[in-house]
């Protein structure tokens, strides 16, 4: 069952951040903040420094200058799933 929380006093360029965010987004006010604290809450969450090491780590091991086409992507992504 849904609960409800109430945030008071948040800094007035939080709340634009949020505001602003939610529209491009295109989510309401409380859905952009469910999200957000969502995503920050996340168990096991990976930091971004880390993944970004990850990522490049595994760059390195691409040919120099390779290119896959859309479909060779679309392969790839589906290996190892149901």
């Amino acid at each position: 069952m849904p609960t409800s929380l109430t945030l008071k006093n948040i800094p007035e360029a939080l709340y634009a951040r949020l505001k602003a965010s939610a529209q491009q987004h295109r989510r309401s006010l409380n859905n952009e903040a469910i999200v957000c604290l969502e995503a920050v809450s996340a168990p096991g969450r990976t930091p971004a420094a880390e993944r970004l090491a990850q990522l490049r780590d595994l760059r390195s091991t691409l040919p120099m200058g390779a290119t896959f086409a859309p479909e060779d992507i679309e392969t790839f992504k589906l290996q190892g799933r149901p």
